[in-house]
């Protein structure tokens, strides 16, 4: 069996470091990128299963990959889970879908997690994501 690969974008080093470690130590394959420019870069050489994606980040934010990723006919399918600080404490992916769905024309994410990360949450969510099914929208993160 051929072992999805998983691209982790963010520019926090410990953040990459703890989510690769974690996924390969779970079966994925995975390479990363620190920042959205570099993400770009490693989208179109590696061809990832899926992509974990920081929202902020400098040189291009991870929103703004993000609708590149989706208006680029060669991978706007790649499935893309967003990880986030951002948004109040009692419902903050609701309110950063809210935020992603009323700045551009591209559909949501496939996913949203949390920092700090869940790690059971970030497993599920990959999971029913490269399984095809449909993740749960909760205001915890998932999917």
């Amino acid at each position: 069996m051929t072992r999805k690969k998983v691209l982790v974008i963010d520019d926090e080093p410990d953040v990459v470091t703890f989510l690769t470690t974690f996924l390969e130590d779970h079966g994925y394959e995975t390479c990363s990128a620190k920042d959205g420019e570099e993400g770009w870069e490693k989208i179109q050489k590696e061809r990832p299963d899926l992509i974990c994606l920081d929202i902020l980040m400098p040189q291009k934010t991870g929103v703004k990959l993000y609708g590149e990723i989706r208006k680029d006919p060669a991978v706007k399918n790649t499935p893309v889970v967003m990880i986030t600080a951002f948004g109040p404490p009692e419902h903050p992916a609701i309110e950063f879908k809210k935020f992603i769905h009323h700045r551009s024309s591209v559909p949501p994410p496939d996913g949203y997690l949390e920092k700090p990360i869940d790690r059971s949450a970030l497993l599920k969510t990959i999971a029913d994501i490269l399984e095809g099914r449909k993740a749960q929208k909760t205001p915890l993160g998932n999917g």
